[in-house]
């Protein structure tokens, strides 16, 4: 004989206060949890989504980023000439040569500097990225001093519409347009003519080279050829994977920090369900005595009360997984730490996130009150109707 589900939910309604302040608990704790992964989630959807599965980057060898790299114009020659690049509808070869620097421009909100990403682009280079479009304005005509940012550039810092001029490398560039890539990377950056930015900054070496595969299926044998070219000091990535493995470092410490932050704070969820059990356990001694009374076994109380703490586990945990998710409303910056820039991104609730948060408040909730549940099983029958 079981005792009714509906039982356990009205003991909780009739202590209405406490179990308001249990599941207010739990569902912070939640929100705390499911926050940090969805910080983490957002920062490597964002830099993952910035590439495409097709195409391919090439840098130097053990370079972290294309800010570390340097490929020399005799190398990234012999890389634009290699065999299994795809070709478009004019005949001319899908690959890019690109030149990465950082420069420091301030922010609207706070007038103070912060890295940004300056992208020298090749003719090809905004065919190779279909996921960014100009939203406003034009590309900029090639040779000139021309710039186009993303929208991200123009929401968060200063000069960011189209004809205003941001200067840098000593030089005055004017923005002709405002490109829309999404939720990716390419939204924090700048854009100009490579060879212009090559000689402004000094520089003799290009960042990468990027170029689309004719046969994405191939594309071990062409990072093998490329790799072990005596010529050449460079390695090929797929460009997801490039991005992926920027995102590894800093995504996996959000998580550690997250994590650590939340079992310090669910203790005190715990101890508030426990609390919360103990208390119903004391106020109900004599009904759990006529329960016995009445043939209902130990394991028939001790999975009542558990039911009724994982309950508010559960409650705590949709609660704080609906207030996290309009976390997703908001973007918000930090720095790339493979490229010292500034990155803007946004919270991302993905369904593991959605599993691991009620799954983690079930826990919580379980183990809140496991020992008000035990100790009401082994109640005395004689001492619980008398009350004591």
């Amino acid at each position: 004989m079981k005792i009714p589900l509906s039982y356990s939910l009205r003991n909780l309604w009739t202590r209405r206060l406490t179990t308001s302040l249990t599941i207010g608990g739990m569902a912070l704790v939640v929100f705390v949890f499911a926050a940090v992964l969805m910080l983490a989630e957002g920062l490597q959807k964002t830099l993952v989504e910035t590439g495409s599965d097709d195409n391919v980057v090439v840098i130097r060898k053990s370079a972290g980023s294309e800010v570390q790299s340097g490929i020399d114009r005799v190398q990234a020659s012999i890389i634009e000439t290699q065999p299994g690049i795809a070709i478009d509808a004019d005949g001319k070869r899908m690959v890019a040569k690109e030149i990465v620097v950082l420069i420091a421009l301030p922010k609207k909100s706070t007038n103070k500097p912060s890295n940004v990403v300056i992208r020298g682009i090749g003719e090809k280079s905004l065919d190779l990225r279909r996921q960014v479009k100009i939203s406003e304005g034009r590309m900029p005509v090639s040779g000139s001093t021309e710039i186009v940012i993303g929208k991200s550039i123009a929401k968060r810092f200063k000069s960011g519409k189209v004809g205003e001029v941001l200067r840098f490398g000593m030089r005055d560039w004017r923005i002709v347009g405002i490109f829309d890539a999404g939720n990716t990377g390419f939204s924090s950056e700048v854009w100009g003519d490579a060879d212009i930015l090559m000689q402004t900054f000094r520089r003799q070496a290009y960042s990468s080279v990027i170029f689309r595969l004719q046969n994405p299926s191939e594309f071990e044998v062409i990072k093998q050829k490329i790799e072990s070219d005596p010529r050449l000091t460079l390695e090929a990535r797929k460009e997801t994977k490039y991005y992926r493995d920027q995102s590894e470092m800093m995504a996996k410490f959000l998580r550690i920090l997250g994590i650590s932050l939340t079992i310090i704070f669910s203790l005190g969820a715990i101890i508030g369900a426990m609390i919360t059990m103990y208390a119903a356990v004391a106020n109900r001694i004599a009904e759990i005595g006529t329960l016995r009374a009445l043939g209902f076994q130990r394991r028939n109380i001790l999975a009542a009360f558990v039911m009724e703490s994982l309950f508010l586990g559960l409650i705590g945990g949709f609660t704080g997984l609906i207030f996290a998710s309009f976390l997703q409303l908001y973007t918000i910056s930090t720095m790339n730490w493979a490229t010292f820039s500034e990155l803007a991104f946004s919270f991302e609730l993905s369904p593991d996130i959605i599993w691991e948060s009620i799954l983690f408040s079930l826990i919580m909730g379980l183990t809140g009150g496991m020992l008000p549940a035990i100790r009401a099983s082994r109640m005395n029958i004689v001492e619980a109707l008398r009350g004591e």
